[in-house]
């Protein structure tokens, strides 16, 4: 593949956009031209020959921003290889599991013939915006349980898809 990789996301207090600018370094590393940039601000996906699409998780849905962005370009995105990612689980629940997606992901993957998921821990320390967030912190609940050696583990995948494709 030589055009270019969109990297995307959904995100509230940022945990989700240091995910994808991971996963948009590892694909950079293996040659790929990647832009990275939050759902909300994309227009179009036709300059992009592959997607990669993340969301925060917030009481079992996908953000609003990734959900919306589905929604906005799903034919565009139905014609290029699609990957998505969730992040937001809290603790130790994700290490070493394979997280099914969401409802909501799970069918956005079927429309789209998504080439495939997976749930990253997420993260939530001081300073985080909403209420539910703020008492989660507050009762010794938050943290950050993201694993960047399984993100750059999955994000090299993505890269030896397009690159030896």
């Amino acid at each position: 593949m030589t055009g270019t990789v969109l990297v995307t996301y959904g995100t509230t207090n940022g945990s989700t956009a240091e995910i994808a600018d991971a996963v948009a370094g590892i694909l950079r590393k293996d040659g790929l031209a990647v832009e990275s940039c939050s759902a909300r601000s994309v227009r179009s996906v036709v300059p992009y020959d592959a997607v990669v699409v993340g969301g925060g998780l917030y009481a079992g849905r996908w953000h609003k921003d990734a959900r919306r962005f589905v929604r906005r370009h799903r034919d565009a995105l139905a014609q290029r290889p699609v990957w998505f990612f969730s992040s937001g689980p809290l603790g130790d629940s994700v290490a070493g599991r394979d997280v099914p997606p969401v409802r909501g992901v799970q069918r956005a993957m079927t429309r789209l013939d998504a080439r495939g998921h997976i749930t990253f821990g997420g993260c939530l320390e001081e300073g985080a915006k909403g209420r539910i967030a703020k008492m989660i912190v507050s009762s010794g609940k938050g943290g950050d349980f993201r694993d960047f050696g399984v993100i750059e583990a999955w994000a090299q995948g993505i890269a030896d898809a397009l690159t030896h494709a």
